[in-house]
């Protein structure tokens, strides 16, 4: 596939839920303090309950929020970019880099929130344990949701990567004579409708209640501690030169602490959230090096 249309998949995989445009007023991104000070955040969905849980939340600490709603995903990196915005929250750490590299930025992550994990389903067996070797398991044939399945796999000891696997994976990189299965490739619309068929399908989140399923069903998914989690935290991003500012941090530390907001994250997600509070030296590791894999690609 050519890079264009994977980062057109990539891009297609931002994890929140989109809403209407709201317009916002100007903040103070370069102070230190968070004392009686106004910050416009970013975000692409700003009528979800937990937001106005979290503007309340900071505004105890003497931090105004201001949100910025964006109706799709292209936009609140751009406006990031041009200060229109002072932070933003709807992306995970493969779509930053894919707009970093894109676009010449140097947008940053500056906390993590949560990462939406990638669940394997059966309605053959409870385990990963019990798949028998040489058993067939379906993975959506999208391209970012492709790669990160085989990774799901690999952390289950069902299938073994050449070169130990990345973001951008493929069939291609499985070493069958390393591997417990075999892995076949479908629509994401049909993994869910393939379990009578194979003995396990990673399945899509936008799939699992219409399936009838749970995400507590999983028998294996995204672990948060694997590294090849980490493209897939969800984050806080800023502009380089404020990645050391202070109100920003505390905004992070609002969000991450305050259990009202991830009791309400999680709520929304239907369970599937799972809260971070991931060292933001690991989110910028992270992130260089999906960038260095993108540009690897071209």
């Amino acid at each position: 596939m050519k890079k264009s249309s994977l980062k057109s998949a990539i891009a297609a995989l931002a994890i929140l839920p989109v809403a209407a445009l709201l317009a916002g007023c100007a903040g103070n991104a370069g102070s230190s303090s968070s004392e009686d000070e106004t910050v416009k955040i970013g975000v692409v969905g700003a009528s979800d309950p937990y937001w106005e849980t979290y503007v309340d939340a900071a505004a105890d600490e003497g931090i105004t929020v201001e949100l910025v709603d964006f109706s799709d995903y292209n936009q609140p990196n751009p406006a990031l970019a041009e200060g229109e915005v002072d932070l933003n929250q709807f992306q995970h750490i493969i779509y930053l880099a894919d707009y970093n590299e894109a676009n010449g930025q140097d947008l940053v992550p500056v906390g993590s929130t949560a990462i939406y994990p990638l669940g394997l389903y059966s309605s053959q067996y409870d385990s990963v344990e019990d798949i028998p070797d040489g058993a067939n398991v379906a993975v959506p044939n999208d391209p970012s949701n492709l790669a990160r399945a085989l990774l799901v796999l690999q952390s289950a000891d069902l299938i073994t990567l050449k070169g130990g696997g990345s973001a951008y994976s493929t069939l291609s990189e499985v070493d069958e004579a390393k591997s417990r299965v075999k892995v076949t490739e479908l629509d994401p619309t049909l993994t869910a409708t393939s379990l009578p068929d194979v003995a396990a399908a990673i399945i899509n989140n936008d799939f699992i209640v219409d399936s009838g399923l749970e995400a507590s069903d999983a028998i294996a998914q995204d672990d948060p501690s694997d590294p090849n989690a980490l493209p897939y935290v969800n984050i806080f991003a800023a502009r380089a030169e404020d990645k050391d500012n202070e109100t920003f941090k505390k905004l992070v530390e609002i969000y991450q602490d305050t259990k009202a907001v991830t009791d309400g994250v999680i709520e929304h997600s239907g369970g599937t959230a799972v809260m971070l509070t991931t060292p933001v030296k690991d989110l910028e590791a992270s992130l260089k090096t999906v960038q260095e894999q993108i540009a690897e690609q071209g």
